[in-house]
């Protein structure tokens, strides 16, 4: 799919404004007249190099003064111990799901889960092995992460 670089631009502005690749996929059908598919406009938002926005995560209610007790053990949605966990909006190719994680040291990865059920890890550090403590608290987050979704 050829698109000018007028047409490129306004692409890029639908997804910083937060726009998913179905909407993508119809404003292209609606203000250029062109019909892709789902995948083509995910090879497009490759090739234009933009990532579209993860959803804000729902608020969670703040546990009251009163009751210290009920307080839960771990920080927000998808995070435990310091490791925060997110889910990609779009998949990585090849992956049943997909996503980003954040040790308690501040190192990332991108982590993934293919067709078979094997879990991949790729640190964004060369050489980087998190720690025991932070891989378990990893899958935990991940976990209720993923039943938090639905996946």
């Amino acid at each position: 799919m050829q698109l000018t670089a007028e047409q490129q631009d306004r692409v890029r502005q639908w997804i910083a404004d937060g726009l998913k690749l179905s909407d993508v996929q119809k404003r292209l059908e609606t203000e250029f007249g062109l019909r892709p598919t789902y995948m083509e406009v995910r090879f497009l938002v490759d090739d234009l190099r933009v990532m579209p926005k993860d959803p804000d995560p729902p608020k969670t209610p703040e546990p009251s003064p009163a009751s210290p007790a009920s307080a839960p053990a771990s920080g927000p949605a998808g995070a435990l111990g310091g490791v925060r966990v997110t889910v990609d909006a779009v998949t990585r190719p090849n992956a049943l799901v997909s996503g980003r994680v954040v040790f308690s040291d501040g190192e990332g990865a991108a982590w993934l889960v293919d067709q078979y059920g094997r879990p991949g890890l790729v640190a964004d550090t060369k050489g980087y092995r998190p720690s025991p403590q932070d891989m378990q608290d990893f899958q935990v987050a991940l976990e209720k992460e993923l039943v938090r979704l639905g996946l």
